[in-house]
């Protein structure tokens, strides 16, 4: 199986992070087994805070296989940037499953909940023109620390979720199923990040087990997530 993580900035992480696409990594090795899948994508670096720009490969484990590190994700990118670009992505990368974190940046920059859930839709529709078969996991926002003092923002982020649940209930079909994760478990913005949006070690791996067990409990795929799963081989994730 081919994996595609699409994302903000909380999935292409900054300089220094481990990533919680590198604790799916681990999971999918530890759970699925060599040679049983692969990482893949058109981008493979870091955001560089300093440059601005996602130039760096300073992973803080350096042996993550480079391979593995593929992505489709960009600091400041949301829906209404990923949406007309993930066809020719799905194409190219010849993805099964994505693994897509979007939507905060939509609301909080960007567009409205109705908007965002629109482009959503458009993002799936896009995505099975290159793959009719494809799989998807979806993340609901996280509201992060804005929302604690901005009430409008806090309710498009709870109605944008309420759209999004929508879309994966009217759109999933057997051919091409969607999922929606549940909110991570114990996810807590002042404790499992380092600034109230951005996932530290601890945020990385409950980001990390939503999308496992809801993969394990839609489709008995892999298992239920272990945060000390031992890393794995290069090999696993060849192409």
């Amino acid at each position: 199986m081919r994996f595609l993580f699409v994302g903000d900035s909380m999935t292409i992480g900054r300089a220094g992070d481990f990533t919680w696409r590198y604790r799916m990594w681990q999971h999918l090795g530890a759970t699925l087994g060599d040679g049983a899948y692969t990482i893949t994508g058109p981008r493979t670096g870091l955001y560089d805070t300093e440059a601005a720009a996602p130039l760096s490969d300073a992973y803080a484990d350096p042996s993550f296989p480079a391979n593995a590190r593929r992505h489709l994700a960009g600091w400041g990118e949301g829906w209404m940037h990923m949406a007309p670009v993930i066809a020719d992505t799905v194409a190219a990368a010849r993805a099964d499953v994505l693994l897509v974190s979007l939507g905060l940046i939509d609301l909080g920059f960007y567009t409205d909940s109705g908007q965002t859930a629109q482009n959503a839709r458009a993002f799936i529709t896009a995505a099975r023109t290159a793959n009719p078969h494809v799989r998807m996991v979806l993340l609901p926002v996280i509201p992060n620390i804005r929302a604690e003092s901005d009430a409008p923002f806090a309710a498009e982020c709870e109605r944008f979720n309420a759209l999004l649940g929508q879309a994966v209930t009217d759109l999933s079909t057997p051919a091409s199923p969607l999922v929606l994760t549940g909110r991570p478990e114990g996810y807590d913005i002042h404790t499992d990040t380092y600034d109230g949006t951005h996932p530290g070690p601890s945020g990385e791996h409950r980001l990390a087990g939503a999308f496992a067990d809801a993969m394990h409990r839609a489709w008995s795929l892999g298992g239920p997530y272990a945060p000390a799963t031992a890393p794995a081989p290069a090999l696993a994730a060849a192409s």
